[in-house]
């Protein structure tokens, strides 16, 4: 159980690592109006921000599977593995977004949606 407590943070976090790629060392960052700050954002930043706002999106789902399929006692090893693949899938997601591969991107949020779902029916 401590296996998947550590995989939910590591997924709270990820918005967070996108967040950080946005602001870090960014010109005019005003933390006090961050808001405006980011919305302008292009390029890269840009991307990584929009990446945060779709990991942040992707939480409750994920987080309402994990606890159903706990709910159903479901097999935990077979739970920390398929949540540890949404993990990678989402960094993989999270790369592609701020390199800039959109037909990648989608494919792993495709991917990332299918072992949620998978998560919900184990």
């Amino acid at each position: 159980m401590n296996k998947i407590t550590w995989l939910m943070l590591i997924a709270a976090c990820l918005p967070f690592v996108a967040a950080i790629c946005a602001k870090v060392m960014g010109k005019g960052f005003d933390n006090n109006n961050p808001r405006p700050w980011l919305a302008g954002l292009d390029g890269w930043r840009g991307r990584a921000n929009a990446a945060q706002a779709n990991l942040f999106e992707g939480l409750p789902f994920f987080y309402a599977a994990v606890l159903f399929a706990l709910y159903k006692q479901a097999d935990i090893a077979l739970l920390s593995n398929l949540m540890l693949a949404w993990i990678v899938i989402r960094i993989a997601f999270l790369a592609s977004y701020i390199a800039g591969y959109g037909a990648l991107r989608s494919v792993l949020w495709f991917s990332a949606l299918g072992v949620n779902i998978a998560i919900l029916f184990v």
